[in-house]
């Protein structure tokens, strides 16, 4: 069964007021203590949202860190993976990050912050065997999964195709390959980046499919880069080459 959305449960300061900036949050639960999130629950009675107040949110909380407020959420849906390939001419030309079965949360999380910060058009996850969207991916998040569209594949090995059909050149992250990221003139044209799991790194099917592998450049003393920190990198490197070179729009 296919999930509704994402981000029914959110937890800590800023993807809570995120969400309830967003008009999402159903249900408030604050701690009476914590005087500092009046303005929380200011703004939560304001759009008619519910209030509890109790001693302590842990014991109902699924990050180790909820920071005091734990809200229940109207979910975000899933976006077509068709509107993150073609975001539509005023977004400019798509640059898509694709999730090849990652298993950390946290790390999904940054990835959408970084992905959000650095303009990508959005954010693909395949449905199973990968870490699910949870509290947790939307406190490392930090609110950006309000803002960023996220869609939901059945196979990452057929997004390959779908994208290159879209006219997006496929460019896998991989720290054996011997092309550059950095500097890459495809990054100006419609891009999707594919990023594997940690440890395993990219399918082989998937690999198989991509026009590009690349690696970034790094000291040898250096094993590799977390997934999260490799995305931020590979994101802000087509920020970076679209801001000093003419955008292509017609893709491949």
């Amino acid at each position: 069964m296919v999930s509704a959305g994402i981000g029914g449960r959110v937890e800590g300061l800023h993807p809570v007021r995120a969400a309830l900036a967003a008009g999402r949050v159903r249900v408030l639960t604050v701690e009476r203590s914590r005087r500092d999130l009046d303005d929380l629950v200011a703004e939560a009675r304001a759009v008619g949202a519910s209030v509890e107040l109790v001693d302590d949110v842990r014991p109902l909380a699924q990050t180790g860190s909820p920071q005091g407020v734990v809200a229940k959420a109207r979910p975000i849906a899933f976006a077509p993976l068709e509107s993150l390939l073609d975001p539509g001419e005023d977004a400019g030309p798509p640059a898509v990050v694709v999730l090849d079965h990652l298993e950390d949360p946290r790390n999904v999380g940054a990835i959408a912050r970084s992905a959000l910060g650095a303009g990508m058009t959005g954010l693909v996850i395949p449905r199973r065997r990968a870490a699910p969207i949870t509290a947790t991916t939307f406190k490392a998040a930090a609110g950006s999964l309000e803002h960023l569209p996220v869609s939901s594949v059945s196979s990452v090995a057929a997004v390959v195709r779908r994208v290159a059909d879209a006219g997006l050149w496929t460019v896998g992250l991989d720290p054996t390959a011997p092309t550059s990221l950095m500097g890459l003139e495809c990054l100006t044209q419609p891009v999707a980046l594919f990023v594997g799991a940690e440890g395993k790194g990219l399918g082989r099917l998937v690999r198989e499919r991509l026009d590009l592998l690349v690696s970034i450049p790094m000291d040898n003393r250096a094993l590799s880069l977390n997934a999260g920190v490799a995305t931020a990198l590979a994101c802000f490197e087509v920020m970076r080459m679209r801001a000093a070179e003419p955008v292509d729009r017609t893709g491949r």
